[in-house]
């Protein structure tokens, strides 16, 4: 694909982006949008910000990583936690970039760490200590009391009263009680920016030569290794950026609620799995498709709410016939043959002659 294709193709996502962006302020402002959706609106940034940084492991790297909520954990309370112990002490337009920039770096040394001895895996077993790098995450939070009080910080894996604290004493992290009080500095428009962020690193990645590096890996380690691709960096490399992005939408999941704990709903198995469903349903390597399924997929159970017993039914039915439309061979040929571009072509042909 020539580089004027691929610009044009890169537009037209960040242009269908900015287009979801107006529609939804413009219903905001018009009162058109009820109370639910506006609740929504920073989760769907969140969930479309860790669909396309899976994609990248997953679709452009070729591995197979279920651990991406543990990096998200990860990101959401180094986050946090900064954010709670500079309150009062700077702006909160500052405190929050900060605070984005820290969960971005932790969570990208986690992935450092995971990643050198992990990517040497392949295939299940990659997949199975990513799993347990996530539940690992998930569990240690649970178990982390960390206080300050006149003296400084107080640390403990027992319980609250083992920090022995000063009466003027804080509790930041309260194990399985998470973090309490995050101000909540998220919002649609810093969730859109990000997403725009996330996409510009991703895309570009792609397009460069360390991306056709990756993607060569990918379609055969042998042949990459061969004429001199360093597979161990590239992959890591990949795995780190995917890792960092992960922590910033982490960080910006715990800045959209009063309360941050790590259950299993919101950094456990399940929600991996949701992230890689997002990402097998756009169509794996395909950028624009993890960020239209992670949308559809979001809004699709609360738009069926109505339906009550039958939402869930539905939601099934839609993702088998996603799931078909995508990856079945005959879909795929009806597609190519009807597509719009081929009609277009089709029309010229026939004028032409």
């Amino acid at each position: 694909m020539n580089k004027k294709k691929i610009r044009k193709n890169n537009f037209i996502t960040y242009g269908m982006v900015l287009a979801v962006y107006a529609i939804a302020m413009l219903m905001q402002m018009t009162g058109h949008m009820s109370s639910l959706m506006k609740g929504l609106l920073v989760p769907l940034c969140i969930y479309v910000i860790l669909a396309v940084s899976l994609n990248l492991v997953v679709g452009i790297l070729g591995e197979l990583s279920l651990g991406h909520a543990g990096f998200m954990c990860v990101g959401a309370f180094s986050g946090a936690f900064f954010s709670m112990c500079t309150k009062d002490a700077m702006p909160d337009a500052l405190r929050f970039l900060i605070a984005l920039i820290i969960g971005a770096v932790v969570a990208a040394a986690c992935g450092i760490l995971i990643g050198i001895p992990v990517l040497r895996l392949k295939g299940d077993y990659l997949a199975i200590v990513t799993l347990a790098f996530g539940e690992i995450i998930k569990n240690l939070v649970n178990v982390l009391y960390i206080g300050r009080d006149s003296n400084g910080f107080h640390f403990s894996m027992k319980d609250m009263m083992a920090l022995g604290m000063e009466p003027d004493g804080v509790v930041i992290i309260n194990g399985p009680q998470g973090i309490t009080g995050t101000p909540g500095d998220s919002n649609f428009t810093i969730g859109v920016v990000l997403v725009m962020i996330t996409l510009f690193i991703v895309l570009n990645l792609i397009d460069s030569r360390d991306g056709r590096a990756i993607m060569s890996i990918r379609d055969n380690r042998i042949a990459a290794e061969s004429i001199g691709i360093n597979i161990t960096k590239y992959k890591l490399m990949a795995f780190t950026i995917a890792s960092s992005i992960a922590g910033v939408a982490g960080v910006l999941y715990a800045h959209n609620l009063s309360t941050l704990t790590a259950l299993p709903k919101n950094f456990g198995y399940n929600m991996s799995i949701m992230i890689l469903v997002f990402v097998v349903l756009g169509g794996i390597g395909n950028i624009r498709g993890s960020v239209i399924s992670a949308v559809v997929l979001t809004l699709l159970p609360e738009l069926l709410r109505g339906l009550s017993d039958y939402r869930m039914l539905i939601y099934a039915i839609v993702l088998i016939v996603m799931m078909l439309f995508n990856w079945a061979p005959k879909a795929i040929e009806f597609r190519e043959r009807y597509s719009i571009k081929r009609l277009i072509h089709k029309n010229k042909a026939k004028e032409e002659q």
